[in-house]
């Protein structure tokens, strides 16, 4: 009987936390607004009996009521109610029995998860972090509760900004974590390398005192400890790089006064010890990580490790890793094989082609004869992935000394076919390497060096994609994705071969459309095979529609390519299939006008893609859709429109939607304006009140975060290129005159973007075009609205000055439009 009464209470507990926290934010405010507009006893009474249960005997109950506890105050303290609730959790903690101390600090924790910092106190703060810190203190014996202190401390560092910045308590603070490594409990142990980590971004600027004593520690853990101690304690080093990378990348490394925090080249100045540590952690390998999608282990970590120091020092990582590499590379244990080509391929990014090219001209003979005669599949594997890292980093036309010439090319395409026969990891970065091989050679016109193999590498990819162990390390994808590559790659010369490919994956396609009754499992590996294949139809149809010749030959088969795609909508009944709908945009921009005849089947895909609220993706590309068919079907888009206009209208005003696909519905607005001209005057009621407010909602963008201030200015961008093809679609009609009531408004939204001060180069090259667009649609109308507004001129003078040619182009004919206005 009690063990169903402790179900019935945990499924309580359950029930409870559900109802008040869900993972889309529409359903997650409902949520809240039905809690906070309960009855106060009945509140009242809920949380009496959850803070009762933090003293339960049952270690479930008490972890619940914790949760739950902490869901509440995530509503609550935001809005000022419960106020005591802090308080009577801190109020005799140290008296109390340990179960209840322990769940007492539990819900601490995740109460500092829930609630973010401004709504507590500072002095409550002080409180809350003296407890944990208290409890993880080694005098605390027992070790639930040390664990709970220190996992609370790990959500309550970033409260803690005050406590940090003052000397002693931040000494303290940093003294308890890290005795808290040599814990005799791993879990401890674990936990408080994770509060390291934590606080190595968090409090980067505060670290030096502490680095070398952190160092010793996990130096220490890296050599001796149990793995997923040592993995935090590479993740310490791991998380300092990616702090001084992302320092350097925005400084320049020349740190002006403006620089927010110095780089304090901690990693630098760690080299000649942390090169050697991470290098023993590479000949830590698990014997079957290949085959495992989800694999983690000392070696890869200290391999990523490595790979970030590389980044963050450049050269200098250099001589430090060579003597290790060149000692291992041909010892008949492979771990040492194989972690010396995992050090190599780690630091191929960071120093410069000129340190490194004259090493991988040495190197690339060996590692194309390990590729195809090394006994071992570990050191095949980490071979291949190096030489795609080598292709990835040291070829292409930023080069200047090609590490890839006539003689060894060819040597390099057999290797690498041959590899492809190889078992599933080691084929598939195989294919990863002919990858990053295509992609070197973009840019060269009109011969590539790989235009002799191209038949031949195009039929070994296809030859991947059948064999019995595709689904096996993601080979498959991996081939396909190598394929469209290679196409994606080719020039003219290829074109009649690329042409012949075009049947050969329609007949592929056309084979998963004869299916039998599917399980539900053999139907999603159906739909990712469609998927593939729709996107590989959708690179080929790409290259072939660029120019007219292939086009012609092309467009033969753009009937039955429709129909098919036309098949795959039908059977995934409900969702649309998102590769499907991009390569049907491809097909509508080089179709042109003649895609009209396929709107009237494809026109409900359309509709379904845009209703589709649930999987946003499949929505936001279905509205770049629109787009791709109102650029090919210009006015034959007319008779569609009322039904796409209304669709996207009840988009923006659902709260359902996703925020990522309103700037997109923006844009289509001034596609279908641009398509439709003055026809779109009857959406013009619905469509430009809402842009207003979308506006004015993007103007107010204080203390926004960088997340935010990107989504801000694709907003802008949106709302702009609504404008810009609803004022573009009117020009010369007489209906012209129906847009002069929005000209004020666009004009303030230009003002308040321009003294926001906080534009990205897109956003001002748009801006200044819709400027140009006012004068030019609506002539001296616009002129001396134009001459009064605030900031016109200055912006204008500004994108006049600027560096970015695009923006200045924009300017240049913006200036004509205005002083052709302004002359009326």
């Amino acid at each position: 009987m009690m063990r169903s009464l402790i179900d019935s209470r945990k499924l309580a507990g359950l029930i409870l936390k559900n109802a008040l926290d869900a993972k889309e934010q529409h359903r997650k405010l409902e949520l809240v607004q039905r809690w906070l507009s309960l009855d106060n006893n009945v509140k009242g009474q809920i949380k009496a009996f959850l803070l009762k249960t933090l003293a339960s005997p049952v270690p479930d109950a008490r972890s619940t009521a914790s949760q739950v506890i902490a869901k509440i105050a995530g509503i609550e303290l935001p809005q000022r109610q419960w106020p005591e609730l802090i308080g009577s959790l801190l109020s005799n903690i140290h008296q109390l029995p340990v179960h209840v101390k322990q769940a007492t600090l539990e819900t601490l924790g995740y109460l500092c998860e829930e609630v973010s910092p401004d709504v507590v106190e500072q002095d409550h703060v002080n409180k809350i972090l003296t407890a944990v810190v208290q409890g993880m203190n080694a005098s605390e014996g027992n070790n639930d509760v040390r664990l709970a202190a220190t996992r609370a401390l790990y959500n309550a560092l970033g409260f803690a900004q005050a406590n940090f910045s003052n000397d002693m308590e931040r000494d303290y603070i940093m003294r308890v974590v890290c005795e808290s490594t040599l814990s005799p409990e791993v879990k401890i142990r674990q936990a408080s390398f994770e509060c390291l980590v934590s606080i190595s971004s968090t409090y980067y600027e505060k670290l030096a005192p502490y680095i070398q004593d952190i160092f010793n520690i996990t130096a220490k853990a890296v050599r001796e400890d149990e793995e997923p101690v040592a993995l935090q304690a590479i993740e310490f080093w791991s998380s300092i790089c990616d702090e001084e990378i992302d320092i350097l990348e925005e400084y320049g490394g020349d740190f002006t006064g403006d620089s927010e925090i110095p780089c304090f080249y901690f990693i630098k100045q760690a080299l000649p010890a942390l090169v050697p540590m991470l290098l023993e952690t590479l000949l830590k390998q698990e014997e079957d990580q290949d085959q495992d999608e989800g694999a983690w282990n000392i070696a890869m970590a200290g391999g990523t490790c490595l790979g970030l120091v590389a980044r963050t020092v450049g050269d200098d990582i250099v001589q430090l890793v060579m003597p290790f590499i060149e000692e291992n590379i041909t010892k008949p244990d492979w771990r040492q094989r194989e972690a010396a080509t995992y050090a190599f391929g780690s630091i191929l990014e960071g120093p410069s082609p000129d340190k490194l090219t004259p090493l991988v001209n040495v190197a690339l003979n060996f590692m194309l004869t390990a590729l195809t005669k090394d006994p071992n599949n570990h050191v095949k594997d980490t071979t291949a992935w190096t030489l795609g890292r080598i292709f990835e980093f040291l070829h292409g036309s930023t080069v200047d000394t090609p590490i890839i010439t006539q003689a060894n090319c060819q040597q390099i395409v057999t290797v690498l076919l041959q590899s492809m026969k190889d078992v599933a990891n080691v084929a598939e970065k195989a294919c990863g390497a002919l990858y990053f091989l295509a992609q070197g050679y973009e840019e060269v016109s009109p011969s590539s060096p790989l235009t002799p193999y191209f038949q031949e590498i195009v039929q070994a990819l296809l030859t991947v994609t059948h064999r019995e162990d595709a689904g096996e390390s993601r080979l498959r994808t991996a081939a396909y994705e190598t394929l469209n590559e290679v196409v994606r790659c080719s020039t003219d010369e290829t074109a009649p071969m690329v042409l012949q490919l075009v049947p050969v994956i329609m007949m592929e396609l056309h084979n998963t459309l004869e299916g039998q009754k599917l399980s539900s499992d053999e139907r999603e590996k159906q739909g990712e095979l469609q998927g593939l294949l729709c996107g590989c139809l959708q690179v080929i149809i790409q290259k072939l529609g660029s120019s007219e010749p292939t086009k012609y030959v092309f467009m033969q088969y753009a009937d039955q390519i429709m129909g098919l795609f036309l098949r795959v909508f039908a059977c995934r009944s409900a969702t649309v299939h998102e590769e499907a709908m991009l390569a049907i945009g491809a097909l509508a921009y080089a179709t042109g006008p003649d895609f009209a005849k396929y709107m009237p089947e494809f026109y409900k895909y359309l509709e379904m893609g845009l209703q589709n609220f649930e999987e946003y993706q499949v929505c936001a590309v279905t509205v770049g859709v629109v787009g791709d068919i109102c650029r090919a079907l210009e006015d034959k888009t007319l008779p569609y429109c009322d039904g796409i206009m209304t669709q996207l209208l009840k988009d923006l005003s659902s709260n359902q939607l996703h925020r990522s696909v309103k700037p997109p519905i923006f844009s289509s607005f001034g596609d279908i304006a641009l398509a439709i001209g003055e026809n779109f005057e009857k959406y013009l009621m619905y469509a430009m009140p809402m842009l207003q407010s979308a506006a004015e909602l993007s103007a107010q963008t204080a203390d926004a975060d960088d997340e935010m201030t990107e989504y801000t200015n694709s907003l802008r961008n949106g709302i702009l290129e609504a404008y810009s093809g609803i004022l573009q679609g009117f020009k010369n009609s007489p209906k012209t005159q129906l847009l002069i009531p929005y000209a004020p408004h666009i004009l303030q939204f230009l003002d308040s973007m321009y003294m926001e001060k906080d534009m990205d180069d897109v956003v001002m090259k748009t801006a200044i075009g819709v400027l140009g667009d006012l004068a030019d649609t609506l002539g001296s109308n616009a002129g001396s609205l134009i001459q009064q507004s605030l900031s016109s001129k200055d912006f204008l003078n500004e994108c006049l000055s600027s560096d970015d040619h695009m923006i200045k182009e924009s300017a240049e004919w913006a200036k004509l439009a205005i002083s052709r206005a302004i002359s009326v």
